[in-house]
């Protein structure tokens, strides 16, 4: 039998939305201090401070709460590309800047990220990463068109996928200079977007 990873009830009213994202945070909180003992429906609920009951009424399981905070975490990053992409300025710069969201959101809460990357791989939400995937591409495509007119159809993914591998591993690898990272990116970037350019 498939496992439940859909929230019971969206919240409505205000005091509800409140208390469901009490519960996602607390779950986030949990796992930032590596206290995975503590990962259950019942530590949850006590870290939100809300019944177990009341945790009952919106998610199914923890496995639900858990996607709900991927989720989350998702749209945020979505969230900042998409307003980067929708302003305006010079493509070199929007780079500059799509770099330093992604780097933002692996090293602002980097624990969380880490527990995340793990967390994803063990639940059945591969399609949705494959989506988001896909609508950060489409944001990113105007913007590497214009640096690397020439570049090909697939620059805009691999400029994606690049950076994606490149800060997951960093976070991976504990790494904490963080000016350092950015260069390397820049110059991954750049250099893919040059030689795609000149390979065609």
């Amino acid at each position: 039998m498939a496992q439940e990873l859909e929230p019971r009830k969206q919240a409505r009213q205000a005091r509800a939305r409140v208390t469901q994202e009490a519960i996602v945070e607390a779950a986030a909180r949990i796992l930032e201090q590596d206290r995975l003992d503590d990962l259950t429906t019942n530590g949850i609920a006590e870290r939100a401070g809300v019944s177990i009951g009341s945790l009952y009424q919106y998610f199914p399981n923890k496995e639900a709460i858990l996607v709900a905070l991927i989720r989350r975490e998702r749209a945020l990053l979505y969230s900042d590309v998409m307003d980067i992409a929708q302003t305006c300025g010079d493509a070199a710069g929007k780079i500059e800047a799509l770099i330093d969201v992604g780097i933002k959101h692996q090293f602002a809460r980097p624990r969380l990220a880490l527990q995340l990357e793990y967390i994803e791989q063990t639940l059945d939400i591969g399609p949705e990463a494959q989506a988001l995937t896909a609508r950060l591409v489409s944001a990113v495509s105007d913007i590497a068109k214009v640096l690397a007119p020439d570049a090909g159809p697939h620059a805009a993914r691999d400029v994606v996928v690049i950076c994606q591998a490149l800060i997951n591993a960093a976070g991976l690898a504990g790494e904490t200079d963080v000016p350092a990272l950015r260069r390397r990116l820049r110059s991954a970037v750049n250099g893919y977007l040059s030689d795609s350019a000149k390979a065609r």
